[in-house]
C-alpha cells in the first residue's frame, strides 16, 4: 500500500487528508486544536475514529500514546543514545512487540521495522511537489492505520524536541 502525504498540515488544530496512490481519500487526520496536550484522531473516510493519539502529561521523556477504541495500542518515545540519526522505539500494547523507527524524521526520510523487517518506509526522494512525502507499506498484514499513528507521533515528537533546542 503506497499512501500520500502532504507535509505542510503536520501541525496542532491541521486537518489533513492522507491519499492513496489513485488519489483516494483513506485517512483523516484531525489535529485537536486548544487541548492541554496534542491530541490527533485519525478517522475513515466516512468519519469514524480508529485511533486516539495522544501525548503523555507526565512522562520522563516525550511520549505519544495511540489507542483504539479507548484501548491502548501503542507507546512511541524517543530510544536513548541515538546520536547520529533519529530513533524512536514503539512498544506495542501486547508488552512483548517492540517496533523500531530510524532515520531523519525531520526530512521525512525514515523507516519503520520489526526486528529487522521493514514495514513501512516514509520518503520525499519519489515527489517533485514540495511538501509532499509517501508512506509505502511493504506488508500485506501490517496495519496501516498504525503505521500511520506512528509516522504522525515519530514526526511530532521530533518537530517538538528541534523547537525545544
Amino acid at each position: 500500500m503506497r499512501l500520500l502525504v502532504r507535509d505542510r498540515v503536520f501541525g496542532i488544530g491541521d486537518d489533513y487528508w492522507i491519499e492513496d496512490d489513485r488519489g483516494s481519500k483513506v485517512f483523516l487526520v484531525d489535529g485537536k486544536a486548544m487541548r492541554l496536550r496534542d491530541t490527533f484522531e485519525l478517522k475513515d473516510p466516512q468519519g469514524r475514529v480508529l485511533i486516539d493519539i495522544h501525548a503523555k502529561m507526565l512522562a520522563l521523556r516525550d511520549t505519544m500514546v495511540i489507542e483504539r477504541e479507548g484501548e491502548p495500542l501503542a507507546r512511541v518515545k524517543r530510544k536513548r543514545l541515538s546520536l547520529l540519526r533519529n530513533h524512536y522505539r514503539v512498544e506495542l500494547a501486547d508488552g512483548s512487540t517492540t517496533l523500531d523507527v530510524s532515520g531523519k524524521i525531520l526530512d521525512r526520510e525514515f523507516a519503520i521495522e520489526y526486528e529487522g523487517e521493514l514495514l513501512a518506509d516514509i520518503s520525499r526522494r519519489w515527489f517533485s511537489v514540495r511538501g509532499t512525502y509517501g508512506l509505502h507499506i511493504t506488508r500485506d498484514d501490517a496495519d496501516p492505520a498504525l503505521l500511520v499513528a506512528i509516522a504522525v507521533c515519530v514526526i511530532r515528537l521530533a518537530e517538538k524536541e528541534r523547537g525545544a533546542d
